[in-house]
C-alpha cells in the first residue's frame, strides 16, 4: 500500500475529538477461555488495574467481491464476553475478545489533552506486543488479521454560530439545511447520516458518521461526528499493518478538514496547519 507523507497534515490547537480507537479483527481464538483473560490482565494490572465485561463486538468485515463473503467461519466455542481494561486514569481502555484486540484513547475531562496520534498508535502497538506475547505463551497460533480499524470520535457543541440543527451547514456545508420563511418543514429534530468512502487500491472504506445526540456527563446537546476507517493491508506483517494505521490516519485527518467548514475550523478549533 502506498503509504502517503504525514507531513502538513491539518493540526488544531482545540480539536473536538474525544476518543480514538485502534484495534484489529483477527480470526477467533477458539482455544481462549475466561480464566486465559485473567492471566492477561495480571501483565497489564499495575497500569490497567480495573476491568468491566461487555457484550462483544459482532463481526465486521469489508468486503470488495463475493469470494470474501465464507471469510469467517460461525464459531462452535460459547461465547465470551468483551473485557474493557480500564487505565487507573481512566484515559486508556484495552478491549479483548476471542477475535479482536482494540486500544482506546478517550478524553475523560476538558482538560485531558488529546495525545496525537504518534503516541496513540505507539500505546497500540505496545499492548499489542504484550498481547502477542500472551498469546505465544498459551502455545496458540499466532492472531492472523482479517482486518483493521481506526476511530475517532468527535463532539461538536450545538452552540457558538451552531445553535440548532438548522445551522448543521455552518459546521458540515454539504449538510446544510435550506432556510426560508417560505418551508413547509420546520427545523430537523434529528440528524443521522452515514456515508463510506473507498481508500486507495480497495485497502478498506472510510465511513463517516453524523448524528445529534446529547452529552452524558454535561447533558449538552452535540454534534457527534465519527470518522472510522476499516480494511486490511497488501498482506499481513506488522511492517504493512502499520503503514495502513497511518494511511487510515491521513484519511481520517484529511477527511475531517474537507467534510468540516474552514471558518468554524479557524475560529473554533484553532487550525494551526
Amino acid at each position: 500500500m502506498q503509504n502517503h507523507a504525514l507531513t502538513e497534515l491539518p493540526e488544531y490547537g482545540n480539536p473536538p475529538v474525544v476518543e480514538v480507537v485502534c484495534g484489529v479483527q483477527f480470526r477467533p481464538l477458539e482455544g481462549m477461555l475466561a480464566p486465559h483473560l485473567g492471566v492477561l490482565w495480571d501483565r497489564i494490572r499495575t497500569e490497567y488495574p480495573t476491568c468491566q465485561e461487555v457484550a462483544p463486538l459482532a463481526p465486521a468485515i469489508e468486503h470488495f467481491d463475493d469470494s470474501a463473503s465464507m471469510e469467517l467461519a460461525i464459531s462452535e466455542t460459547p461465547p465470551l464476553p468483551r473485557i474493557w481494561f480500564i487505565r487507573r486514569d481512566e484515559t486508556g481502555v484495552i478491549q479483548v475478545q476471542r477475535d479482536r484486540f482494540l486500544h482506546n484513547w478517550r478524553k475523560m475531562s476538558g482538560t485531558d489533552p488529546y495525545p496525537r496520534y504518534a503516541n496513540v498508535v505507539r500505546q497500540f502497538r505496545a499492548h499489542l506486543g504484550v498481547f502477542d506475547s500472551f498469546v505465544a505463551d498459551c502455545a496458540w497460533r499466532p492472531i492472523e488479521p482479517l482486518q483493521y480499524e481506526l476511530t475517532y470520535v468527535n463532539h461538536v457543541p450545538i452552540s457558538g454560530g451552531f445553535e440548532s440543527l438548522g445551522h448543521v451547514g455552518n459546521v458540515l456545508p454539504d449538510l446544510s439545511w435550506r432556510d426560508g420563511a417560505g418551508r413547509f418543514l420546520p427545523v430537523p429534530e434529528r440528524v443521522n447520516w452515514h456515508s463510506s468512502f473507498l481508500l486507495p487500491n480497495n485497502a478498506g472504506r472510510l465511513h463517516v458518521i453524523v448524528r445529534n445526540t446529547v452529552r452524558r456527563d454535561e447533558h449538552q446537546p452535540i454534534l457527534l461526528l465519527e470518522l472510522t476507517a476499516r480494511g486490511f493491508a497488501t498482506d499481513k506483517s506488522r511492517n504493512e499493518m502499520w503503514k495502513w494505521f497511518d494511511v487510515a490516519h491521513e484519511w481520517i485527518v484529511r477527511g475531517f478538514a474537507d467534510l468540516t467548514d474552514e471558518r468554524y475550523q479557524a475560529d473554533m478549533w484553532r487550525r494551526q496547519t
